[in-house]
């Protein structure tokens, strides 16, 4: 694994070149300090933190504060991946003044290197405004969480040719506007590809399928650390939960049972 320091122009140089780009998510310290020490390209403090970390219901409740305090945590730890704070819902659709203004916060405050927000054609004036104040943003298109009142819920995306159409004009318009790559997400397989394969810069997949330049997912996903259902999109690379669990239950039993702490956790006077 190389130290040097990830950058923007070092993940178009991966598409270029034929080379996956991989992207995980990290809310805290010891999660930012884990993924980063593993190589990983990208780290998102994703507004994904309000379900498996804040315990809500959906992503609509996570502040741009939220995301400063999170994103403040990451940054001290994260040291060679780009470090990419997500704009949560609100924070950048009620106008280009205040969008400016929450981003502006994420990177002084909190030190991330980019913004990611989701959204198409509807939020292009938005990432021209921020990449002219020197504001690097990735975008998000396919499922955006965030929307998921008017899509009816978690529902894949693309199915039909006009959808299709549609997704490709966004990502096209992403580009155009100025974003450095975009997120797809929830799409089937060939609809990816085709996105993909329509612009110039990477694009990450998560639930987009195999052609995707790269891949994200959650960091509770992969260590399954979240007590939910793992969805489709993501695979659980160990039972973390289960792991936690057992060694707290042993800590309890020797507690109880008078051998811990024993000889050598303990002070001598």
């Amino acid at each position: 694994m190389s130290d040097k320091k990830v950058t923007i122009p070092e993940l178009q140089n991966k598409k270029s070149e034929g080379k996956k780009i991989t992207m995980i998510t990290a809310y805290d310290y010891v999660s930012g300090k884990i993924v980063d020490e593993t190589g990983i390209d990208i780290v998102l403090v994703g507004d994904s933190l309000g379900m498996v970390v804040l315990g809500y219901k959906n992503t609509l409740r996570v502040t741009v504060d939220n995301i400063v305090y999170h994103t403040g945590a990451v940054r001290r730890a994260v040291k060679r991946a780009l470090l990419i704070a997500d704009m949560p819902f609100l924070s950048f659709t009620i106008g280009v003044k205040e969008a400016l203004l929450n981003a502006g916060r994420m990177m002084q405050e909190g030190g991330a290197e980019a913004v990611k927000i989701e959204g198409g054609e509807e939020v292009c004036d938005v990432v021209e405004a921020m990449v002219k104040a020197k504001i690097p943003v990735m975008g998000h298109i396919g499922l955006t969480p965030q929307s998921i009142m008017q899509l009816g819920g978690y529902k894949v995306q693309g199915r039909e040719n006009k959808e299709v159409e549609k997704l490709i004009k966004n990502a096209k318009a992403l580009e155009k506007a100025g974003c450095f790559a975009i997120v797809i997400e929830v799409v089937p397989e060939e609809v990816g590809k085709k996105i993909t394969e329509s612009v110039n810069i990477p694009t990450i997949g998560i639930g987009a399928g195999r052609y995707c330049d790269g891949q994200v997912l959650v960091f509770h996903d992969v260590v399954g650390l979240y007590m939910g259902k793992t969805p489709k999109l993501a695979k659980k690379y160990v039972n973390g939960a289960e792991i936690f669990s057992d060694a707290v239950k042993k800590y309890i039993k020797e507690v109880e049972e008078g051998t811990f702490p024993s000889e050598e956790n303990i002070y001598e006077q």
